[in-house]
């Protein structure tokens, strides 16, 4: 396999892209997601500003101005958890009344759209971009909810749906890494940590030259060499500990994300996992794993984690 040259996306948007002298990376990437052009006004407050490998959050807030000068918020994010969509609900939830100025009507809502580059399974679905926003459609005619004209000239949308959040889901392992279009041309980057010769996509230009791993201070390549390897090691943790026979049998028919990522959650925290507490996890139902993983965030014992 040939050797990665280009910082990793994820890395990049925690510790590079935050930057002003970088906006042009990403105003390139929103440029071709939205295809429009998009100019990154500031770098909002966010969680991404916390600096450890085992953050619960990985995100970055911008406040930008798109090609028909309309202002918006975009969360641009990663993760690697198998509780995702609701973490995204209370996201963008969250977004908006960090955005809303107290006493200004609620004409003033600001507009969100998350982006979410995924390095991991989400759902079931093929395809490995998906759009998500609201509407609402008539319970017996069948017909969708619009605005007036008189609302569209306070909200400045010309519909419902542009007044809601909207997400993208970038399933990253789904695409097939033939870029069609410029936006693939990004896809494959996002997924390979590479930019072929004859790609064209705006940003990736400068992404080739600003994250050029030879380009990093020593300190920061160690760094991101351990992050890389941290990866390595979350990926072939299960099979490596426990067995990939015993695994697959105990799992058969059901998720194996869940209970593989609270059991690296465990054995990161406490250490090695006694017998019964792997039959435990494996074996246990989605709601219990996800009540679990949440106790670890506070528990200071095995005991602990696994109260009810």
């Amino acid at each position: 396999m040939k050797r990665r040259q280009l910082i990793s996306f994820d890395w990049a948007l925690k510790r590079l892209l935050r930057s002003k002298a970088n906006f042009d990376i990403l105003e390139g990437f929103l440029s071709e997601l939205f295809r429009d052009d998009v100019r990154i006004l500031e770098v909002l407050e966010s969680e991404s500003n916390q600096e450890s490998r085992d953050d619960k959050f990985n995100r970055v807030d911008l406040k930008v101005k798109n090609g028909r000068d309309e202002i918006i918020i975009i969360e641009l994010q990663y993760e690697r958890e198998w509780d995702y969509l609701q973490r995204l609900l209370y996201g963008t939830a969250k977004a908006i009344t960090e955005h809303m100025t107290e006493g200004k009507p609620y004409a003033n809502v600001v507009k969100i759209i998350s982006i979410s580059i995924l390095y991991f399974d989400l759902g079931r679905g093929s395809d490995y971009i998906y759009v998500g926003n609201t509407t609402f459609k008539g319970m017996h005619t069948h017909e969708e909810l619009g605005l007036d004209e008189g609302q569209k000239a306070l909200f400045q949308r010309s519909s419902v749906a542009a007044i809601f959040p909207e997400y993208y889901l970038i399933k990253v392992k789904n695409f097939d890494d033939v870029a069609r279009d410029t936006l693939d041309e990004w896809i494959y980057f996002l997924k390979n940590a590479d930019i072929r010769e004859n790609f064209t996509a705006r940003g990736l230009d400068k992404a080739k030259e600003k994250l050029d791993i030879l380009r990093l201070p020593g300190a920061e390549r160690k760094a991101y060499e351990r992050y890389q390897d941290d990866l390595h090691d979350q990926a072939s943790f299960v099979l490596s500990t426990y067995g990939a026979g015993k695994w697959e049998g105990r799992q058969e028919g059901r998720q194996e994300g869940e209970a593989a990522i609270l059991l690296r959650l465990l054995h990161r925290k406490f250490g090695e996992m006694p017998e019964q507490v792997i039959e435990k996890v494996v074996e246990a139902r989605s709601e219990l794993i996800e009540q679990w993983s949440e106790n670890i965030l506070f528990a200071n014992s095995l005991e602990e984690v696994f109260a009810s």
